[in-house]
């Protein structure tokens, strides 16, 4: 995000008067500028400045109560500034139409998850992303949606509970069948918010696995994960940003900030971080 000045008006002494204006990254599909969130005398992000560019792979990392998932709203274009100005793939948010931004931003949540009908055919639960609803009622698909739900769950190693009902699936099924249904609408903008919550290891490795593969693809979107855990950031990853109490500890390349120092300042006690094999580990010391 770029300030420049631009004149105004003149004056009736004439002279000109000056106007800063905000000119977003042109390279940004998520462009913050001074960022705060304010709700009910609560200030849950403060003078945030973020900038996620189209080839780039974020992890977003903090304590409860940091103000991930509220980022997050505002980068799917589900919630408005108090103050400063957030553009999403070009668009500056307040003065757009959120409802088609927001088809161009695939997004998985658990606030999302709990409108999804638990009697829906897996295959819908995809499938009726194309029209941004949750539950198939009388719209009608093309061929083409059909065979690229087919292939998104293949993708995600689920195709053969395409027929079964999504409340029968087991957690790890769902969040992937989520996240399948998050690139439905091929997005520019991959959003996944803590999307290994309550999975077992088994269950989390093969999803940390999945969104690794997605984050080498040079096709796939930008990407950005919120979780509490740096166990769970996938390889492939580039950059991260640290959350406290709605405030930025560090943001930038994922090896510069998921350190011992920045995690222990991020989380309020000593930890201890190790990188194996494209894999992060921590421990309180």
């Amino acid at each position: 995000m770029a300030h420049i000045t631009w004149p105004r008006a003149i004056t009736s002494a004439g002279h000109l008067s000056w106007l800063d204006v905000v000119v977003p990254n042109a390279d940004a599909v998520i462009d913050l500028a001074a960022v705060t969130v304010s709700r009910a005398g609560t200030r849950l992000l403060a003078a945030v400045d973020w900038s996620v560019e189209l080839d780039e792979r974020w992890v977003v990392l903090g304590p409860n109560g940091a103000g991930k998932t509220t980022l997050l709203s505002l980068a799917s274009a589900r919630l408005f500034p108090t103050e400063g100005t957030v553009h999403v793939l070009g668009e500056r948010i307040g003065q757009t139409a959120v409802h088609e931004l927001r088809t161009r931003v695939g997004l998985t949540s658990a606030a999302l998850a709990d409108r999804i009908p638990a009697e829906e055919t897996v295959h819908n639960v995809v499938v009726t992303a194309a029209w941004d609803v949750v539950g198939r009622f009388r719209e009608t698909y093309e061929a083409m949606d059909d065979i690229r739900a087919r292939v998104l769950l293949e993708q995600l190693g689920v195709a053969a509970l395409a027929d079964r009902v999504y409340g029968t699936l087991s957690e790890g099924e769902r969040k992937r069948v989520q996240i399948a249904r998050a690139l439905m609408v091929d997005p520019e903008l991959l959003l996944l918010d803590e999307p290994a919550a309550g999975l077992d290891l088994g269950a989390r490795e093969d999803l940390v696995r999945r969104l690794a593969e997605l984050a080498f693809d040079p096709d796939a979107p930008a990407m950005v994960l919120v979780t509490h855990h740096v166990e769970e950031i996938p390889p492939g990853f580039t950059h991260a940003l640290l959350l406290r109490e709605g405030g930025v500890v560090a943001q930038g390349l994922i090896g510069d900030v998921i350190t011992s120092d920045t995690l222990s300042l991020a989380f309020g006690l000593p930890l201890a971080v190790e990188l194996r094999q494209g894999r992060y580990t921590a421990r309180a010391v």
